[in-house]
């Protein structure tokens, strides 16, 4: 039937977040002309939109270059990590994650006296060398060149033994919908293991992430205790923070 059709479909779009109406029409077995309808059909009724050549959800941002990402709105970000580096204390053991936001934390924790880093990220390792009073544990796993990290299962396994303090993890998307999300699969496990294992739990996002679907969510909200970003966000996701009683701390860029 149509409505099981529909259904599938939509399923599958929603689970794939981009595809062509080839892969479409192939999936499903039907004609070009019976996929353009669906699609019709879907686009006035769901979070779907035409793209050339296929359709896309609705938010949905794919994974850009670390170089890409590094230089995009870096102002905030220096920002957000001094805000975020403000909540570390002497003596604590805290996970920063790989994210182009949390790597900037090392110049306001640099001061720290006996502060232990786990981390995945080869910047914030680099960035820790010339301050003997930080301990660095790196994780182990594959290099992943589009991010400059470690990731992996081991990665995950070898995070999952350590007590932390506070996490600081990044995203690339945080919706109602889709929670905190990341565009890295490799990345996903080991956010989700440091949210875990934390005693507390930051997310890092400037407001551009606001309303994006990434490709895999590490984390509802009620995981979450604050997320440090520059704007307050719609009122959909507000509520909806304040709901899993997660606090929004704002920082003005710098100057």
């Amino acid at each position: 039937m149509r409505s099981q059709r529909l259904d599938s479909i939509k399923e599958y779009i929603y689970q794939q977040k981009t595809v062509t109406l080839d892969q479409l029409c192939t999936e499903f077995q039907v004609s070009k002309n019976t996929i353009r309808r669906d699609i019709d059909e879907l686009v006035s009724t769901e979070k779907i939109k035409k793209i050339y050549g296929g359709v896309t959800v609705e938010g949905y941002k794919p994974m850009l270059s670390f170089d890409e990402r590094n230089i995009s709105n870096l102002q905030l970000k220096q920002s957000i990590a001094q805000n975020a580096a403000s909540l570390v204390n002497d003596n604590e053991i805290i996970f920063i994650d790989s994210g182009t936001t949390t790597m900037h934390m090392i110049e306001y924790v640099k001061d720290k006296k006996n502060l232990t880093i786990l981390t995945n990220s080869i910047e914030v390792i680099m960035r820790s060398i010339p301050y003997p009073n930080i301990n660095v544990i790196s994780l182990s796993g594959s290099l992943n060149r589009k991010t400059l990290s470690f990731t992996g299962t081991s990665s995950a396994t070898v995070l999952s033994h350590y007590n932390i303090s506070k996490s600081f993890v990044a995203a690339t998307g945080i919706s109602t919908i889709g929670g905190a999300s990341n565009s890295s699969p490799s990345e996903t496990e080991i956010k989700r293991t440091a949210l875990l294992k934390s005693q507390k739990n930051y997310l890092l996002v400037d407001h551009t992430k606001f309303g994006i679907i990434s490709l895999m969510t590490f984390s509802n909200f009620d995981n979450i205790d604050s997320v440090i970003t520059d704007e307050m966000p719609p009122d959909d996701l507000k509520e909806t923070l304040d709901k899993n009683n997660c606090n929004i701390s704002l920082v003005a860029p710098q100057i």
